[in-house]
């Protein structure tokens, strides 16, 4: 892999904060969507005052037992960027005077979700996060990793806007877990990366001829790896292939012209690092 620049980290936090402030400015918090975490008991805060305490302000304020609590679980560098990102977002908020885009809150709330999910995941990829419960999320993720950042923030978040429903209304609550939802699946879509393939996991008494035709004909490396079967106690190789999915008709080709009989296994890759792979 090539190696990051120290300043990546930062353009990242950047970028992303602002994406996600203009989510909020253009679609959710005039059309009072609370779309979960401390942004939405925020957002809830601000109209029922009338807009007399501004959103970004609110979320400093309570987002500094948080950060402090980021700073002792992911360390001094990790908690800079997170301070930097959620002073950002505070700023960007309530700073950047925008007219809303739609009228139509189904349309917001859409809309909201993808551009706001896609600021914070940029956010993530700078190692950062931007305060509240998404930086509860990423601490949760540290310590158990199988669980998505994604998926963390939807759990915890969904409390948020129940409680933000008994003010604003259930419709509104409707539109919020919408904003949810596609927001989770862009956090996880560009954490784990657009770089998709496909893997095979391939059993066959005609591993060498397979993975000498898989690499002549596809240009894929090929990974042997040891087998034996627990039934039959009979040692074979077991191939290992990761390739792109325009090639994956064409390795089931070789596989039946070679081996009918074969035991395939074919997985989603969302991610595929190292030197020298490409998906071109």
């Amino acid at each position: 892999m090539k190696k990051r620049s120290a300043y990546s980290d930062y353009i990242y936090v950047l970028l992303g904060t602002l994406i996600t402030a203009l989510s909020f400015n253009l679609f959710l918090i005039p059309h009072k969507i609370a779309p979960g975490g401390l942004s939405g008991i925020a957002t809830v805060i601000f109209h029922l005052t009338k807009g007399k305490i501004p959103v970004g302000v609110t979320m400093l304020v309570l987002n500094i037992p948080l950060f402090l609590l980021g700073i002792r679980e992911l360390g001094g560098k990790f908690g800079l960027k997170t301070l930097l990102s959620t002073v950002l977002l505070s700023l960007f908020i309530d700073f950047i005077k925008v007219s809303p885009l739609t009228d139509e809150p189904i349309l917001a709330a859409i809309y909201g979700g993808v551009v706001m999910g896609a600021g914070l995941g940029i956010v993530f990829r700078g190692n950062a996060t931007t305060g509240g419960t998404d930086l509860f999320a990423k601490i949760v993720h540290k310590h158990f990793h199988f669980v998505g950042v994604g998926w963390v923030l939807f759990v915890i978040d969904s409390l948020v806007v129940i409680a933000a429903a008994i003010v604003f209304g259930p419709t509104l609550a409707l539109y919020a877990l919408v904003s949810l939802f596609l927001g989770t699946k862009i956090i996880d879509l560009i954490q784990e990366g657009l770089n998709t393939a496909k893997a095979f996991i391939l059993i066959s008494d005609h591993s060498v001829p397979i993975a000498d035709r898989i690499m002549k004909e596809l240009d894929r490396g090929v990974t042997l790896l040891h087998g034996r079967g627990a039934y039959t106690n009979k040692e074979k190789d077991v191939i290992l292939c990761i390739t792109d999915r325009i090639q994956t008709a064409r390795l089931k080709g070789i596989i039946n012209e070679i081996d009918p009989e074969a035991f395939v296994l074919v997985t989603d890759v969302r991610e595929v690092m190292g030197e020298g792979f490409t998906l071109d």
